[in-house]
């Protein structure tokens, strides 16, 4: 076994029966967000389980390879790896959030200012394809690549080791360090940050304000407002015999107009 240093937890402890445990409890308990926030979203604009799959899956891959190189970089040196891969994941959650964005943000420009339909995040097709889905893997891991190499460069950066000393060298006991660096720290950041970024690779979802009726702008809850105030009036009087009258047509005639009838569509 590896020599275990006075603080904080040893050399490939990160993948040790434990850490692989707590890593396979932390993905389950994150993702769980991403289902929770599928069905806190409006039913008219719920994406269904395959749209969804493909959306969260990309973030999964992006996880997946964020998560494996921060072990990675902790296990490449003799001192504690659990601090090291705590201050890894606060530079992935800090600046890598805002290298994502901005990285999102750049590659769907270019996307869209070249009319690749498919590789426009969240847009899959009708019916969906596989292939769109899998350009679009292929971009965000790209992107997540961009983000690790600028956070490693950040970490030759020269005082890094005096903080990683302090960080957790009050906790004693190296399975508590383990717990708190491998679950409970990135289970809540991991939430938000699935969160976040699910809203902002999948598809945007735009309702119309206004509806053109008869060349007029009416907005659809004023349309509502005035439905609802002419099926509930009670002036209105449906008796047929008092529905029709007698006009005079512009030849003398005697012309019969109907009232319009209403009728209440549920």
């Amino acid at each position: 076994a590896a020599p275990r240093p006075a603080h904080g937890c040893g050399s490939g402890a990160l993948l040790g029966r434990f850490g692989v445990l707590l890593q396979a409890l932390l993905a389950l308990c994150a993702f769980s967000t991403l289902m929770l926030k599928r069905f806190k979203e409006p039913k008219a604009e719920r994406r269904p389980w395959r749209i969804w799959f493909y959306d969260t899956s990309k973030q999964a891959i992006g996880a997946l390879f964020i998560h494996f190189a921060n072990v990675f970089l902790s296990d490449l040196t003799e001192e504690d790896p659990c601090s090291l891969y705590l201050i890894n994941f606060i530079l992935d959650a800090t600046l890598g959030m805002l290298l994502i964005w901005l990285g999102v943000k750049v590659v769907s420009w270019i996307v869209q200012h070249k009319k690749y339909t498919y590789l426009v995040f969240g847009e899959y097709g009708d019916p969906p394809q596989a292939a769109a889905w899998i350009g679009q893997c292929i971009l965000y891991l790209l992107i997540m690549v961009f983000e690790k190499t600028v956070i490693s460069l950040v970490l030759l950066i020269p005082g890094w080791t005096k903080l990683q000393q302090i960080l957790l060298g009050y906790i004693p006991n190296p399975q508590l360090e383990l717990v708190l660096v491998m679950f409970v720290v990135p289970f809540i950041v991991n939430a938000i940050m699935f969160w976040v970024v699910d809203s902002l690779i999948m598809r945007k979802y735009k309702q119309k304000d206004t509806l053109d009726i008869n060349g007029s702008t009416e907005t659809p809850r004023a349309r509502r407002t005035e439905e609802s105030q002419v099926l509930l009036s009670p002036d209105m009087d449906f008796d047929q015999s008092e529905s029709d009258q007698d006009i005079s047509g512009p030849r003398g005639t005697s012309q019969k107009m109907k009232q319009p009838s209403y009728q209440v569509v549920i």
